[in-house]
C-alpha cells in the first residue's frame, strides 16, 4: 500500500480496500472508515477463535450453515448496487452463515445470522461500539462477544423491533444455550480452561 489510508482524510470503497496490497497489515471497513487491524492476536485469542470455530464446525457438519473463522471478508453493502462501492467491509473472529446466497469467492455478501468477536485491547471499544451498532443495524441474529480478561461471553440477540436486547452475561459454570441453534451448549468453564 502506497499511503496508510488511516491517514487521509476521506472515505473509503471496498474497491480502495482491494487495492491494499500489504500482507502485513489487515483492515476493515465500517461506513467507508477504515480500521486497522493491528497488532497480531494473542496466543489467547487465536486459542479461543479455534476453540469456537472447531465447536461450530462440528456442530454444523450436517446442517446447512458453514462457520468462517477470520481473516474473511463479509460486505455489508447496505443498498448499494455493486461491490466497489461497498463502503462496509468486516473480519469478524468467527461468522456463521445459514444462506448460502450471502457466500462467494471474495467471502460473505450480507449479513451472517451469528457474529462471535473475541475482545482485545486494541479492538475491545470497536467490537463494542462500532460492530455493536452495525452488526445491529444489519441484521445479524445475534452477537456474541468474548472476554478473555474478565472470563465472560455476553450474547446479544436482535428482537423483533431490529434492536438488541439486552445481552446475556454467561460466566464461572455457567452453559450457553441458544435459540439460533437448537442443541447447541456450550460450558463457559471449558472455553476458558487454563
Amino acid at each position: 500500500m502506497q499511503t496508510s489510508p488511516k491517514k487521509l482524510n476521506r472515505k473509503f470503497t471496498y474497491k480502495d480496500y482491494l487495492s491494499w496490497t500489504n500482507e502485513n497489515e489487515r483492515w476493515e471497513l465500517i461506513d467507508g472508515i477504515a480500521y486497522d487491524m493491528s497488532p497480531a492476536p494473542t496466543k489467547v485469542h487465536q486459542y479461543l477463535s479455534s476453540f469456537f470455530t472447531s465447536t461450530f464446525f462440528e456442530f454444523l457438519k450436517d446442517k446447512d450453515c458453514d462457520v468462517y473463522a477470520a481473516p474473511f471478508d463479509i460486505r455489508l453493502p447496505g443498498g448499494f448496487k455493486t461491490d466497489n462501492d461497498v463502503d462496509t467491509v468486516v473480519q469478524p473472529d468467527i461468522s456463521v452463515f445459514c444462506d448460502k446466497t450471502k457466500l462467494d469467492d471474495r467471502g460473505g455478501n450480507g449479513a451472517p445470522d451469528l457474529i462471535i468477536e473475541i475482545l482485545s485491547p486494541s479492538t475491545a471499544s470497536k467490537d463494542l461500539k462500532e460492530k455493536f451498532f452495525l452488526y445491529e443495524r444489519v441484521g445479524v441474529k445475534e452477537y456474541w462477544v468474548v472476554d478473555p480478561a474478565n472470563r465472560t461471553l455476553t450474547v446479544y440477540i436482535l428482537d423483533e423491533s431490529g434492536k438488541y436486547a439486552r445481552g446475556v452475561v454467561y460466566a464461572g459454570e455457567d452453559i450457553l444455550k441458544t435459540a439460533l441453534f437448537d442443541g447447541l451448549e456450550i460450558s463457559l468453564e471449558e472455553v476458558y480452561r487454563d
